[in-house]
């Protein structure tokens, strides 16, 4: 099987890594790439929003799916161009896509769907949450419990131009849980929790995620597919009465609230970093289970997940996120990958012969081991090994799961 994946990130990166273990593969194309996934297959100088540029390329490399990784591209439709050229796609269309594209979009799909959210609320008033309608990176959403911080949200959700949502402030242990869909049908994978403020102790602005770790403390695969039927399964019957079936991978960030949990976003592609930590713990074939999907066809394929546990910690520019870094090199990969760490390469380039940053989040260092504890540990001790000029993470990802203060997600 010929799959061009779609995307240059660390979430991309994690997906090339397992497609390419896949008996299935004959050939593993990547648009536009990144100096990791050219490890893994043949990268080629195409834009993931270059709709026509990636319609050219899958026809000349005639390859047999196409797996889009970024939320942008399929907002904006690629596989609505894809499809009608007889291309099988892993993503879905446009109209389905708005399910992540517009924040009121989703909330109404919810609501016809029946599914707990998050009210809304005809006035912003601290407490609240602030959320912009459109895409914002993982950053247009706005924790309020002051006065000031609603006035700065308003202000940041404005100079984005888009239109925004107001909610009721939910409190309690959040997780993300990502499950294939081919329209009708969902396949849960391992529960996972992000990071996404930019500093300890959950401070700082909203970034797109400055770690992850997989499984969630006391959430297995039972539980796991309880939370589907309640959420992922609604939603893609409302989204298929209105015509528009959901192809692709459906990720519903839940809030586990004293009354249950509920569903505070839905995103429509895998999640990053959440991404880097669930693929190594996959058991199975993941493109087989991918190629299934697009083709409407996943029948009761399921991808178990194997024992232990993963960490991600994402190695970011001094900046980040209001900004990135460009051009400075970067040592120390391949010591922490001689360490026994996976390092999924999120916003790199290669100058010459030298490795060098090339974005806001830098590099995803991910440690395996048989707890969380211990994949906490040997993921932090390789990301020590990596340097780079102003290289920041956050230290207490996972931190608070590996000992007695465990979540609660029951």
């Amino acid at each position: 099987m010929r799959v061009l994946l779609v995307g240059s990130g660390g979430r991309e990166h994690a997906l090339a890594w397992k497609l390419a273990q896949s008996p299935l593969l004959t050939e593993l194309h990547a648009a536009p790439g990144s100096p990791g996934i050219a490890r893994l297959g043949e990268c080629h100088p195409i834009r993931a929003e270059d709709s026509e540029g990636l319609l050219a390329l899958s026809h000349s490399l005639d390859v047999d799916l196409v797996v889009v990784g970024p939320e942008a591209p399929l907002v904006a439709g690629l596989a609505d161009v894809l499809r009608p050229a007889g291309i099988a796609v892993f993503g879905p269309s446009r109209a389905a896509a708005a399910i992540e594209g517009s924040k009121s979009f989703a909330k109404d799909v919810m609501a016809a769907a029946g599914i707990p959210t998050a009210s809304a609320l005809p006035v912003a008033r601290p407490p609240c949450v602030v959320k912009a309608d459109g895409l914002a990176a993982g950053k247009g959403v706005h924790i309020c419990r002051s006065e000031a911080e609603l006035e700065a949200a308003l202000r940041a959700v404005a100079a984005l131009g888009d239109a925004f949502v107001v909610e009721e402030l939910l409190e309690g242990p959040e997780l993300s849980l990502l499950a294939v869909c081919d329209g009708r049908d969902a396949v849960p994978l391992v529960p996972a929790q992000d990071f996404k403020r930019a500093y300890d102790g959950d401070l700082g602005p909203n970034t797109g995620g400055m770690g992850a770790f997989a499984p969630v403390p006391r959430l297995g695969a039972a539980e796991a597919d309880e939370l589907v039927d309640a959420v992922h399964r609604p939603a893609l019957a409302e989204l298929a009465r209105r015509g528009s079936p959901f192809v692709g991978l459906l990720y519903a960030g839940l809030m586990m609230t004293p009354d249950g949990p509920r569903v505070l976003e839905f995103n429509c592609r895998f999640g990053d970093p959440e991404t880097q930590a669930v693929v190594p713990l996959l058991e199975g074939d993941l493109l087989g289970v991918l190629a299934a999907a697009a083709a409407g066809e996943l029948g009761g394929l399921a991808l178990s997940a194997r024992p232990g546990a993963a960490v991600t910690v994402v190695l970011a520019a001094a900046g980040y996120p209001a900004e990135g870094d460009r051009g400075s090199p970067i040592t120390g990969v391949e010591d922490a990958e001689a360490a026994g760490a996976l390092v999924f390469h999120a916003g790199t380039a290669v100058q010459g012969d030298r490795l060098v940053t090339n974005g806001g989040r830098v590099l995803g260092v991910t440690g395996l081991g048989d707890t969380l504890a211990d994949a906490r540990a040997k993921a932090y001790a390789a990301a020590d090994l990596i340097a780079f000029d102003g290289v920041r993470r956050r230290e207490d990802i996972a931190l608070a799961a590996t000992g007695d203060t465990a979540l609660d997600v029951s």
